[in-house]
């Protein structure tokens, strides 16, 4: 298992092994037995979501996306694919830092005084099937901000610490995925317990796997599996060294820490802003995005209460609200904020990106803002004024 406590431990890859469809199903009812909550994607309300699998029939075999800045549809596919889409409107950030946590209640006692309890945190077997790259670096990213420091999120620990992870490598980006740029994918080169790379061709439907960690060794012991052939690990990695040359999106060359850094006064935020609806819903898409606020409510009685910590967003005119008012009262300052810091600051907080490349951001912003166009523009705005006298 990878987990946020050995993340970072070194494991010698086992042989690459081949499953076909019926593998992957002994792989759910495996995962299943061994007391995991296997969660994957799987269609719903016209998108591809991430929900409980109870079988690998549940994938969304034959399924794909259409995206663009603003715009998501469902497409049917041909060739029967199970993993042949882009990132969809959830990330597994819902399932590790939950939206909603109660934290604790509180009840009038008969003498009048509160009894309080702490919430007991929910343990949960997971186990994640089809995890893209870049989302793969985006929980590493994670179990750096809420595991990694001197504060440790105990719901995330309970949810993340011997987290199942099976990643499903990228052979169809999307038209805004960008992970090439930010180095996430979209061959995935660490952090999983099981790697699949899915081959549909000539030779029939199947997946090369391959194992990450003991466990992940274990698991891949029990499937109905055979030796991976040449044909197969060919087609696999031209498969996902052409979706590398097929990204919809990519950043500038430049360092965009530094570009983040030099152009906070740069003309082009007035131009986004102009657009920007201050929605949030970059950051609530977004798998890396982590800020939080609390909620205590109380019932009509006024004899039990309870403290909620809920998703909060940069975009909220009261996330910066101070005796005196807001910090950044303006969209300007809120967009300004939350990308100078996704793509800056994360930096000098936790020693890397904010950003892994997925493209949600872009698809699912109402007014179709796009965080590559942005960076492109302040590059381009930064070059003319050092090219201008």
């Amino acid at each position: 298992m990878t987990d946020a406590s050995n993340a970072g431990g070194v494991f010698e890859q086992r042989a690459e092994t081949v499953l076909d469809r019926d593998g992957l199903d002994v792989l759910v009812r495996v995962l299943r037995r061994r007391g995991r909550t296997v969660i994957g994607p799987t269609v719903r309300d016209g998108a591809i979501v991430l929900d409980e699998l109870d079988s690998a029939d549940a994938l969304p075999y034959g399924w794909g996306v259409e995206l663009e800045a603003g715009r998501y549809r469902l497409r049917r596919r041909e060739d029967g694919a199970a993993f042949a889409h882009s990132a969809g409107p959830q990330s597994w950030k819902s399932f590790l830092h939950p939206e909603r946590v109660r934290q604790w209640s509180a009840d009038r006692g008969p003498d009048g005084a509160p009894v309080v309890r702490e919430e007991a945190q929910e343990r949960i077997s997971y186990a994640f099937l089809g995890v893209r790259p870049c989302d793969l670096r985006a929980i590493q990213i994670l179990d750096r901000v809420m595991s990694g420091g001197r504060y440790r999120d105990p719901t995330y620990l309970s949810r993340r610490t011997g987290a199942f992870l099976i990643a499903a490598e990228c052979t169809e980006p999307g038209a805004t995925c960008f992970c090439v740029s930010m180095g996430s994918g979209p061959a995935a080169d660490a952090g999983y317990d099981l790697a699949l790379t899915e081959v549909v061709d000539d030779a029939g439907h199947r997946f090369l796997c391959r194992s990450g960690s003991e466990e992940g060794a274990a698991v891949l012991a029990e499937l109905p599996r055979r030796s991976a052939d040449d044909p197969t690990r060919e087609a696999a990695a031209q498969a996902v060294s052409a979706a590398a040359e097929r990204m919809g999106r990519s950043m500038p060359l430049v360092d965009l820490r530094t570009l983040m850094r030099d152009n906070l006064e740069a003309e082009r935020w007035d131009d986004v802003t102009a657009r920007c609806l201050s929605c949030g819903n970059c950051t609530m898409v977004c798998p890396t995005c982590f800020c939080t606020t609390t909620e205590d409510v109380t019932d009509l009685t006024g004899d039990h209460a309870e403290r909620w910590r809920l998703w909060d967003s940069c975009y909220d005119l009261d996330f910066s609200h101070l005796q005196g008012g807001p910090v950044r009262a303006t969209p300007r300052s809120r967009y300004r904020q939350w990308l100078t810091h996704k793509l800056g600051t994360w930096h000098d907080q936790f020693d890397s990106s904010g950003c892994v490349g997925c493209g949600r951001c872009i698809v699912w912003c109402p007014t179709g803002i796009d965080l590559t166009e942005e960076a492109h523009a302040l590059h381009r705005e930064a070059a003319h004024r050092e090219r201008t006298p």
